[in-house]
């Protein structure tokens, strides 16, 4: 399975056999049940998850209890709560399985570790952040610019595989409507 994370570097970095069992060994493997969290909201977050295999969601409850999706994540993703993940905070995310998940885990410790020891990881994981930082931008403005349906055929037209594996009321929440919306959103297709 580690051949997944290999491919991922040399997709944007050169990097030797012996050095990438190098920074393997700087990460632990774990496997998550269906509904076990990765991140809960409240708790130390150690890791940042790199999928193996499985599907997960991102989410933030509001005070009233409303779940508002912010991302899944696949095979070949990267996902944790960043913000404490990188600054020692408590998480305000949850990150669920919504399927039996591998991953794996790379403590934030081992990650400056590595970018000091190896320009290239350093630079892999800069190349990796702007796409999340363009990723994410554009998920916003499509949640303020765009129609329902808009946002329904851009998720049908990048997540093709999502949308038979997510229950309903998943794809409403994330794309910020209600199940009866989705629900005529289907039928026009």
């Amino acid at each position: 399975m580690s051949e997944i994370l290999r491919d991922q570097f040399q997709k944007i970095i050169a990097i030797q056999p012996e050095e990438f069992d190098y920074i393997l060994g700087h990460f632990i493997y774990k496997k998550f049940k269906k509904h076990q969290f990765l991140v809960q909201d409240g708790q130390h977050v150690t890791f940042d998850y790199f999928l193996l295999s499985g599907c997960v969601k991102s989410y933030y409850s509001d005070e009233n209890g409303k779940m508002h999706i912010l991302l899944f994540a696949l095979k070949d993703w990267w996902i944790t709560d960043y913000e404490a993940y990188y600054y020692q905070k408590n998480a305000i995310v949850n990150i669920d399985c919504l399927e039996d998940t591998e991953v794996l885990c790379l403590s934030n410790d081992n990650r400056e570790k590595l970018c000091r020891e190896f320009h290239q990881i350093e630079h892999f994981f800069r190349k990796k952040t702007n796409r999340r930082n363009v990723a994410l931008q554009n998920r916003v403005l499509s949640l303020l610019s765009s129609s329902a349906k808009q946002r329904y055929e851009k998720f049908l037209l990048e997540y093709p595989s999502l949308v038979q594996k997510l229950p309903k009321h998943i794809l409403a929440s994330y794309l910020g409507v209600s199940r009866e919306t989705l629900s005529r959103l289907y039928s026009t297709k």
